[in-house]
């Protein structure tokens, strides 16, 4: 990405990402790691219903449909929900490394239109990890997997611990994730974002 400012720049002595070795295998659907999730969610009608599927080494990849309730300009997707789409896109990368993480910071360049009804491929790899720090690149292209680039972006992804979102979360919806008797479903709701 041009223009990528110092904070999403990895420091001297980061390290190369490493895929946990419990991480979904290539090729499988990481699924949504809470039905009320904005990005990936099934239970939100007018979310974006993104499904990721682990990549090789630390990657992802993911489609992203433009629906009508999607778009800004006439016909055309909102800036925002694109930005959504690559910030849940890289978010499900912490999958790969099994840690809890949130955005620290998300820069997004928009490339060209996305028309409504389109659908938007979505990549994202880490590219660095340092210390609670992880750094990450996105590219989302229309047309394809390998259509042209309508939007990227770098991001800076902070481990947290489990307690970020219960101090911080609707008490309803935390206690309703941690009763869940689904080990994994209930540590997947605490992933990805502030």
């Amino acid at each position: 990405m041009s223009g990528t400012s110092s904070t999403l720049r990895p420091p001297a002595d980061a390290v190369t990402p490493v895929r946990h070795p419990d991480a979904p295998a290539p090729g499988e659907l990481l699924g949504a790691h809470y039905g009320q999730c904005f990005g990936c969610g099934g239970e939100q009608p007018h979310g974006l219903h993104i499904e990721a599927r682990a990549g090789e080494g630390v990657s992802v990849t993911a489609a992203f449909t433009v629906r009508p309730a999607h778009q800004g300009a006439p016909g055309l997707a909102h800036g925002g929900v694109l930005a959504s789409a690559l910030d849940e896109t890289l978010g499900a990368l912490n999958w790969l490394l099994r840690t809890i993480a949130v955005t620290g910071r998300l820069e997004t360049d928009f490339v060209r239109p996305v028309p409504v009804d389109a659908v938007l491929h979505l990549r994202a790899e880490v590219t660095a990890v340092a210390g609670r720090k992880i750094y990450c690149t996105a590219t989302g292209r229309i047309g394809g997997p390998d259509g042209p680039v309508a939007v990227r972006a770098d991001a800076l992804f902070i481990e947290v611990e489990v307690d970020h979102f219960v101090d911080h979360g609707r008490e309803e919806e935390i206690k309703a994730a941690m009763d869940d008797p689904d080990q994994i479903r209930r540590v997947r709701a605490f992933e990805v974002n502030p």
